[in-house]
């Protein structure tokens, strides 16, 4: 039986690159000179072939978190497409001018500034601080103080580290906003400097009232009174202020 696809005679030989033209019917030689010789590597016995796609066949890559096809068919204009199958997204094209791609172990996969050292993850279920790594893709390892949370800011809903230690007082190191991380703290603060600035201008009411007489011959007892009163409102100035700071909430170690 023939082989129609494979020539049979020993003395049979090859098409030459002249002919290819004319028994392909699908490619056409550029005009010019032809080179004079071309060197290529050979074909290993293991080598395969670069994928080939069909015309009319489905355009598609695979999940990089499950494996799965992800056709992309009409969707070559996005960033990222999503897996049907775990929901994850996967990107397939490169991340916009002075933006880059960062996968948290959740498998989430973010977009952030390319400057950024330091990001957090928004799955609720989630939130870790992920500190990302410099040249050579290698996390850089930083050395936590003690009784270091996690904690989420109650203005702009950011999570940040921080230190539980002698103050409740955190600014979040995104919107640089403070709040306080332990209620109790700011109800003790607040009755400290109302008890101050209660005491203070007690004091200058009864120093008012026992100089008056004296203040009448010596013009000095006036600075005590007003150094007493002005004490006495900046303390309830300052619990006035400290009661309004809102509390951010503490979602765990970190």
């Amino acid at each position: 039986m023939e082989n129609p696809g494979y020539a049979t005679d020993d003395k049979a030989t090859l098409p030459s690159y002249e002919e290819l033209p004319e028994q392909t019917g699908g490619f056409h030689q550029p005009p010019g000179p032809y080179p004079q010789s071309v060197t290529v590597p050979p074909i290993g016995p293991d080598e395969l072939p670069p994928p080939y796609t069909p015309p009319g066949a489905s355009l598609s890559i695979n999940c990089k978190v499950c494996q799965n096809i992800v056709p992309i068919d009409g969707k070559q204009n996005q960033n990222v497409v999503k897996c049907n199958f775990c929901n994850e997204a996967t990107p397939i094209r490169a991340p916009p001018p002075g933006k880059k791609y960062v996968r948290c172990p959740c498998n989430c996969l973010l977009i952030c500034r390319a400057t950024a050292v330091k990001i957090a993850c928004p799955r609720a279920n989630c939130k870790r601080i992920i500190t990302l790594g410099g040249s050579g893709g290698l996390a850089n390892v930083i050395v936590r103080p003690p009784n270091t949370n996690r904690v989420q800011c109650v203005h702009c809903g950011e999570v940040f580290l921080f230190a539980l230690q002698s103050t409740a007082l955190a600014r979040c190191t995104c919107c640089r906003r403070v709040s306080s991380v332990d209620p109790s703290y700011i109800r003790m603060r607040v009755g400290m400097y109302l008890l101050l600035g209660l005491i203070f201008l007690g004091a200058g009411v009864g120093v008012t009232v026992g100089t008056m007489e004296l203040a009448a011959r010596s013009g000095g007892i006036y600075t005590v009174w007003i150094g007493a009163f002005v004490i006495g409102v900046l303390f309830l100035i300052r619990a006035l202020f400290v009661g309004s700071i809102r509390t951010s909430t503490v979602l765990g170690p970190a």
